[in-house]
């Protein structure tokens, strides 16, 4: 579990090239001054910051400041030590010899940022939570397993297995959890306060959140490292910001400090940027279309609905119409007209570490494309450019092969990169049309009524990314049990409705064994399902990409956590 992902390293030297700023961010940080506000920029605003029931990764990005873990990961994709001891082994008697009982033992001192202190029985709380078939949590992959959470002191937390779960590790010890004291009755979470106003254990306490403006994060007194000093800062204020563009403009006039999730295609505007360093890492982030299987008029249908006549989407179903998208997707030109040529063409959702698995660049071939939506029945028989049903599976005659395409708006790169879409498309007779909306709107939750959740949707644009155990995303995106529906409380994030046999046991072999091997086997078999069935179409790899004033000391680099992972070492130099 805890052996070095493969290729970072080459990835680093790779990337050396290209990324001369980031020379020496990978050092320890040394102890800083004390004191001081660091303003970050994010060009998207959380819909909630409960992680259990949120879907955008901007939640996670300010949860990161507020809470820690039993564990974390460091830069090298190992884990550590955060609020627990040690890591678990069977070596130090933290993991029994069979697997299904994993032990942590708490620092002495670990407290909630309103000095209360944080015990076995808030990860059995969490537990409760997550397990509660009302409370709304999003995914119950890892503690759905658990038989038990048991707890021996108030600083020993037993984790018992009904069946062993191979990312334990991540699952359990990597979860920020929720303060019992703090929060509610599991069944009604999606009511919480705590919601907007989260309690944490990290280095920053959650102060305000004013909407559409800003976030307040104040120093935590309570913190496991105040003894240290740390956090150094006072304070972190979190700006919203209209759109990335303008972020640029703010973090090289000083108005703000750190500018989160830029993209390839700003490596110009930063290239004689004074007094801003442009940080990046090969990442586990895939930007990819997402295609909606099954018909968008009907709402939220669950997997035991989904063979009943007339759920099939009206061309997405056909796994031909699929393929053929994918054939008039020139992935490369995308690559080099707006990527500059610093992205890797997308293959898997696994695209780095020891379970990536071998699965070639899927080809351009307009030609191809043409043949296949040929013996899908759609043809351009009115010689408009686009073309209709004549004989396909599942639409009426006449209708013709319009698609719409939605990501999040404010976002430069993604829009560009729909223009390209739409055009390319044109050249095989597919109309793409645009709809793009407001973050929170299409990566809200389930009860919010989100589109991605409902499926109610075409095609989606967006990217994910994992941790050094791809399990829980992986299972969470693809299997048949993680359908959101109305039966399940909006569980899962297989939004694509994409049922296959084969795939779900593999990732259930990958999810229950012990052995390393063996579970990269079934990445692989489960990763060959997806490239022959489209549920999704992987466009690029993304570099995980941020600029900050060089007056901000103490940043690492880390590709397998949020930028704030190590914010209680960070201090401004004055």
């Amino acid at each position: 579990m805890r052996n070095k992902l493969l290729g970072i390293a080459l990835i680093a030297v790779l990337l050396a090239a290209s990324l001369l700023a980031c020379a020496g961010q990978n050092a320890k940080p040394s102890a800083g001054q004390r004191g001081g506000t660091l303003v970050i920029g994010i060009h998207q605003e959380p819909d909630n910051l409960n992680v259990n029931i949120a879907n955008q990764t901007v939640s996670f990005e300010v949860n990161e400041f507020i809470n820690d873990a039993l564990l974390g990961i460091d830069a090298d994709g190992e884990y550590i030590p955060e609020l627990a001891k040690e890591v678990p082994t069977v070596q130090n008697g933290g993991i029994s010899a069979d697997g299904l009982t994993v032990t942590y033992h708490l620092r002495d001192n670990v407290k909630w940022a309103d000095g209360q202190p944080c015990t076995c029985d808030d990860w059995k709380f969490t537990w409760e939570v997550i397990t509660n078939p009302n409370s709304g949590v999003k995914s119950t992959t890892g503690w759905k397993d658990l038989a038990a959470v048991e707890c021996p002191a108030p600083q020993t937390i037993v984790f018992q297995f009904a069946q062993y779960y191979a990312a334990h590790l991540q699952s359990m010890g990597g979860a920020w959890i929720l303060p019992r004291h703090a929060t509610g009755d599991p069944a009604k979470m999606q009511e919480w306060a705590y919601n907007r106003a989260p309690l944490g254990n990290g280095p920053f306490a959650f102060k305000e959140w004013v909407s559409g403006d800003h976030l307040t994060l104040v120093r935590n007194e309570h913190f496991y490292l105040a003894s240290e000093g740390q956090p150094y800062l006072d304070q972190i204020i979190i700006q919203i910001v209209p759109s990335r563009e303008v972020g640029k403009q703010l973090v090289k006039t000083g108005s703000i400090d750190v500018l989160w999730n830029l993209t390839e295609s700003d490596f110009p505007d930063f290239e004689k940027a004074e007094g801003v360093t442009l940080t990046g890492l090969a990442d586990t982030r895939t930007e990819r279309l997402v295609f909606n299987l099954r018909n968008p008029e009907i709402d939220a249908p669950c997997a035991d609905q989904l063979g009943a006549e007339g759920l099939w989407h009206w061309a997405l179903g056909d796994v031909r119409v699929r393929q053929a998208i994918r054939y008039g997707i020139d992935k490369k030109l995308i690559n080099d007209k707006l990527l500059y040529g610093k992205a890797t063409l997308g293959t898997a959702e696994l695209n780095m570490g020891w379970a990536k698995p071998n699965i070639p660049v899927s080809a351009y071939d307009p030609k191809k494309a043409g043949q296949l939506l040929d013996e899908a029945g759609w043809q351009d028989a009115n010689g408009d450019g686009v073309r209709e049903c004549v004989s396909c599976q599942y639409a009426e005659k006449g209708r013709p092969l319009r698609l719409k395409l939605q990501t999040t708006t404010g976002d430069k790169l993604r829009e560009d990169a729909e223009q390209v879409l739409v055009e390319q498309m044109k050249a095989i007779g597919v109309e793409f049309y645009i709809e793009n909306i407001p973050s929170a709107e299409l990566f809200g939750s389930y009860s919010s009524g989100a589109i991605r959740k409902h499926g109610q949707f075409d095609i989606l644009m967006y990217t994910t990314n994992y941790g050094p155990d791809p399990q829980s995303l992986i299972e969470n995106y693809y299997a048949s049990w993680n359908i959101p529906c109305d039966g399940n409380k909006g569980l899962g994030y297989n939004y694509s409705r994409w049922i296959n046999d084969e795939f779900d046991r593999w990732i259930k072999v990958a999810g229950e064994s012990p052995d390393l091997q063996t579970r990269r086997e079934a990445y692989q078999k489960a990763s060959e399902e997806i490239d022959k069935d489209v549920p999704a179409i992987y466009l690029y790899d993304r570099l995980k990409l941020n600029a900050h004033r060089n007056t901000l000391q103490g940043w690492v680099d880390n590709n397998w956590q949020q930028i704030g992972y190590n914010s209680g070492a960070w201090w401004l130099k004055r």
